[in-house]
């Protein structure tokens, strides 16, 4: 026997920043609504996804040759900041000013 189609609410988990579950809980208070399911739902309906234009910068990858201790040190400090390798790449590539370095002879 084939089960019914329902459009019952059916559990979704995601991601959000910290700042933005936040905004979730106060809209919730601002608006009287009961749950952040319910926030949720309005912004949805409330939302024009026809203009959405997604603001990721593409993304590519390169291959690097790094010494051992250096792919250790990232390897650690990403796990204690609970963030990837490539985003602290990213970070560390994107706070490098320009200067000159001295070449080692």
């Amino acid at each position: 026997m084939a089960k019914k189609k329902t459009n019952a609410p059916a559990p979704l988990t995601f991601d959000l920043p910290v700042s933005l579950i936040g905004k979730l809980g106060s809209n919730q208070k601002k608006l009287g609504l009961k749950s952040a399911s319910e926030v949720v739902r309005l912004a949805i309906s409330e939302f024009n996804f026809e203009k959405y234009e997604a603001s990721a910068e593409e993304h590519r990858q390169i291959s690097v040759r790094l010494p051992a201790d250096i792919k250790t040190k990232l390897t650690k400090v990403a796990k204690k900041k609970s963030v990837s390798v490539g985003e602290l790449l990213r970070v560390a590539i994107d706070s490098l000013e320009a200067k000159k370095v001295a070449k080692k002879k």
